[in-house]
């Protein structure tokens, strides 16, 4: 008798999946927003679409990968669409797991701040660069989508929940870390720093300082 041989898996086939189900959290998290801003099907698709894909897309440009990987790769795009659409025809029975979609949407993060960094790394930036185009890579989405939506974005003001910072902290991890580590390995430990640090924030163990000025700014 023969052994059933199953499919083997390899790593960068896993971490497309990751990024995939980081694309339909982002998708969903601009798709609810826009529902919740009474947007019609159209507007629903378009600004969820743009939130999941706006970061990898600002983090190819910077690193002179053109076209965008959603362009070349359309699994991006379609990815995007499901969760968007699931957002318009699902939106009130989605908004009541947003904490479960958050926890994917900080995967997501993760992700994409780690590979915007790599990315940079391969191209031959320095530091500040590395660590720019991660956290662009990251939170850009986001910040396309809040621009869009007339919303003032939220990595801006939301100290209490390190977003932007912990895009940084995670590009810097890979910075650090690469030329010791695999490609793989490198983008899964920046990946895993941007988890952290955001459940530290969440906890209130670790905050940004916020500066206030007396009224009339005197």
């Amino acid at each position: 008798m023969h052994e059933l041989e199953l499919p083997r898996v390899d790593l960068q086939t896993g971490l497309h999946w990751l990024d995939l189900i980081g694309i339909v959290a982002f998708a969903l998290s601009g798709a609810l927003l826009a529902v919740r801003k009474r947007f019609d099907l159209f507007g629903v698709l378009v600004l969820g679409c743009v939130t999941a894909v706006g970061g990898g897309a600002i983090r190819d440009t910077l690193t002179g990968q053109t076209p965008p990987l959603f362009l070349r790769d359309e699994s991006y795009l379609w990815a995007a669409l499901l969760g968007s659409g699931l957002a318009f025809a699902f939106g009130e029975r989605l908004a009541r797991f947003e904490r479960t979609i958050s926890v994917f949407d900080t995967v997501g993060l993760g992700l994409f701040a780690a590979s915007g960094a790599l990315g940079a790394v391969n191209f031959g930036l320095g530091p500040l660069g590395v660590v720019f185009t991660g956290a662009l890579s990251g939170v850009g989405g986001g910040i396309v989508r809040d621009l869009i939506a007339n919303e003032v974005p939220e990595v801006m003001y939301r100290r209490d929940q390190l977003y932007a910072t912990a895009a940084a902290a995670g590009a810097f991890t890979v910075l650090m870390v690469h030329p010791y580590l695999t490609a793989f390995q490198a983008q899964a430990s920046g990946a895993a720093v941007v988890v952290l640090v955001r459940w530290l924030s969440r906890r209130g163990w670790v905050r940004l300082p916020v500066r206030r000025l007396p009224e009339g700014g005197r």
